[in-house]
């Protein structure tokens, strides 16, 4: 476990660039930083308290803030993809966008089009897809799994894992799941059999994959740690 970065008010919503680069926010001061090869700066002003960023098969950077989606486009522009959000949002290869908002989980159709996609949840904040992309993983005070039906709803939610303050969340090829949650991350096999949890110095809060989908990135509380591992994780875009 290595810290890279430090001095932050509440980091989250870590996201590696293919490029090569670590984005994250620091939510209070309403900031996305960047970091790359050790040097950190700010990445945008103003993200209205974006609390989870991924990226689109394009590379274009997508933000779940407060009450809104938003998609930069890459001349800078900003373009809302729907009028909620919360918590954390996760790509998936199809062109789909799944994220959380107060107690339900939204779809954004390939086409654009919004839509409940489960609403079985009481809180629901991290997310996470299986690698084969038929299964959506959520935090929601344990760790839900539902099956993703062909028009992308959810269906069949069922608990997981029960690990204890479970907020971000991954997972990688094998079918195991990382989850950022009381303690340390928590690892999970693909069944919900708790493998281990590998400790961090401070509270988590989420986690991404990054260095070409190895190596998992955390963002804890005021700092932002990388974990050598061994494995690959999902590919989402």
């Amino acid at each position: 476990m290595e810290k890279l970065v430090g001095g932050f008010t509440f980091t989250g919503g870590p996201v590696f660039s293919r490029i090569g680069y670590l984005l994250f926010s620091d939510i209070p001061t309403n900031r996305i930083m960047k970091w790359s090869r050790g040097a950190v700066t700010v990445f945008r002003e103003n993200s209205n308290g974006a609390s989870s960023l991924t990226f689109d098969h394009q590379g274009r950077l997508l933000a779940c803030e407060k009450g809104r989606v938003t998609r930069q486009e890459k001349d800078g522009k900003m373009t809302t993809l729907a009028e909620k959000g919360l918590h954390d949002i996760v790509y998936a290869i199809d062109g789909s966008i799944y994220f959380s908002d107060k107690s339900k989980l939204y779809q954004i159709t390939p086409k654009g089009k919004l839509s409940v996609a489960g609403d079985e949840c009481k809180r629901p904040s991290g997310l996470a897809l299986s690698p084969t992309q038929q299964k959506l993983y959520v935090a929601d005070g344990n760790v839900r799994v539902f099956d993703i039906a062909a028009d992308g709803a959810l269906r069949n939610g069922r608990i997981f894992a029960e690990p204890s303050a479970p907020a971000g969340l991954k997972t990688y090829e094998t079918g195991n799941v990382w989850v950022a949650a009381a303690g340390g991350i928590w690892l999970f096999d693909a069944h919900g059999k708790q493998l281990e949890t590998i400790k961090t110095a401070e509270p988590p809060s989420n986690c991404c994959w990054g260095d070409g989908f190895r190596n998992l990135y955390i963002t804890a509380t005021t700092s932002v740690y990388k974990l050598q591992t061994k494995v690959n994780g999902t590919r989402t875009y």
